[in-house]
């Protein structure tokens, strides 16, 4: 197997050597970019008598943060896993800073759509100019019970028709929304970061952009301004090669990176849902070779593409409620295989930012949550910086 993986990636690497190669706009002619995206997911089922997961004749504000400046907007409004038809009106964006007017969304021209199941649509350009990381607002009603299907997202929510104000409760809940779309006058580099709630962010501070990727996208900014965007595809929950939560990463390649237009590169963390064992710590989860042949699968569908596929090492969980040592040695097994096969066409050793150096099986001091399987903000942080831009093409000037 692994004289096979070599031959892939060595066959990959001849496509590869020149960079990424993709259509071009014509010379002066505005280009449409993924500047914002969420992954499908289906329902999670996961309401509290408070806050149920289904929106019924309320209007849901989401704030989404751009990855690169806008000339103006199209949105992708999801209905692919959904189990009835989505019913949506009065949709209407604007700068989450207050400033400028708030702009109806309209598909085709009107207000009022019902999304057929399995369907995403796309809606017409909406003029707002955006700067750099600026934050838009999408507001949305339901008239009816809907139970959306993308992944959790922080949302504000009112009553009936209207604006939602800044002072309503922000709360992480499934939408409908899974990407915005940016006109600009060239085309980026576009990375995809595609993982579980590692890369979702699902334990960073609520809303504040502390997740690696954002923090990867703030350091590209800073190094290469205005020509790397990056996305983040991450779902809590996700595996490699099974469905769980949602499906595995494997099942949703072709709508969550495939499907979007002008992708570059992929950052791949996936894996530490497939190997730890289900609640029974003696049936340990997938074994090694299973998992290097699910890794070596999606990178030759993404070299069929002209993707790169930077491989991203296992964090550690020692003292997480699902460790076992058996899971563990699988852990480390496919963190060698990420650093030394050859496979990906580079490696971000996400294990060695944020291991213990005394105790490498768990996180350092500071770095987890309390659960010992998810980064705090610090190591987030740690994650984001461990990153080497060159290899995206990014050095300083």
């Amino acid at each position: 197997m692994r004289g096979m993986m070599t031959a892939v990636a060595c066959a990959a690497a001849l496509v590869l050597a020149a960079g990424p190669v993709r259509a071009q706009a014509a010379s002066g002619e505005p280009v449409w970019v993924a500047a914002w995206t969420a992954s499908a997911a289906p329902d999670r089922k996961d309401g509290t008598p408070e806050a149920p997961v289904l929106f019924n004749a309320q209007t849901v504000r989401q704030d989404m943060r751009m990855g690169t400046s806008a000339t103006a907007l199209r949105f992708r409004v999801t209905n692919e896993l959904g189990v009835a038809p989505l019913h949506l009106d009065d949709l209407s964006a604007r700068l989450t800073n207050g400033q400028g007017a708030v702009v109806p969304v309209t598909f085709g021209g009107r207000s009022e759509v019902v999304i057929p199941v399995g369907a995403a649509w796309i809606s017409d350009p909406v003029a707002l100019t955006v700067p750099a990381f600026g934050d838009i607002s999408l507001s949305i009603h339901f008239p009816e019970a809907t139970q959306p299907a993308v992944r959790r997202t922080p949302v504000r929510i009112v009553e009936g028709r209207g604006d939602v104000p800044d002072s309503a409760r922000v709360v992480r809940r499934q939408n409908v929304i899974s990407a915005v779309y940016a006109q600009r006058d060239s085309a980026p580099t576009v990375v995809v970061a595609l993982g579980d709630s590692i890369t979702e962010g699902a334990t960073a501070t609520l809303d504040a952009h502390r997740e690696w990727t954002s923090l990867l996208a703030r350091r590209f900014e800073a190094t290469c301004p205005g020509r790397i965007v990056v996305l983040n595809q991450g779902i809590s929950g996700n595996r490699l090669m099974d469905h769980g939560r949602s499906h595995s990463a494997l099942a949703r390649l072709d709508r969550d990176v495939l499907a979007l237009p002008q992708v570059d590169y992929v950052i791949l963390l996936e894996g530490i849902n497939d190997i730890r064992h289900n609640g029974d710590p003696a049936r340990p989860g997938r074994h090694p070779a299973d998992m290097i042949l699910g890794y070596s699968q999606v990178v030759s569908r993404l070299h069929d593409r002209n993707i790169r596929v930077m491989g991203g090492t296992l964090t550690p969980f020692e003292g997480s409620e699902r460790y076992e040592p058996v899971s563990e040695g699988t852990r480390q097994a496919l963190n060698r295989f990420i650093r030394e096969d050859g496979v990906f066409d580079g490696v971000i050793d996400f294990d060695a930012a944020v291991r213990d150096p005394a105790k490498p099986e768990g996180f350092r001091e500071g770095t987890s949550r309390d659960d010992r399987l998810h980064p705090s903000d610090e190591g987030y942080r740690l994650m984001a910086e461990s990153i080497d831009l060159a290899m995206f093409g990014c050095r300083p000037a």
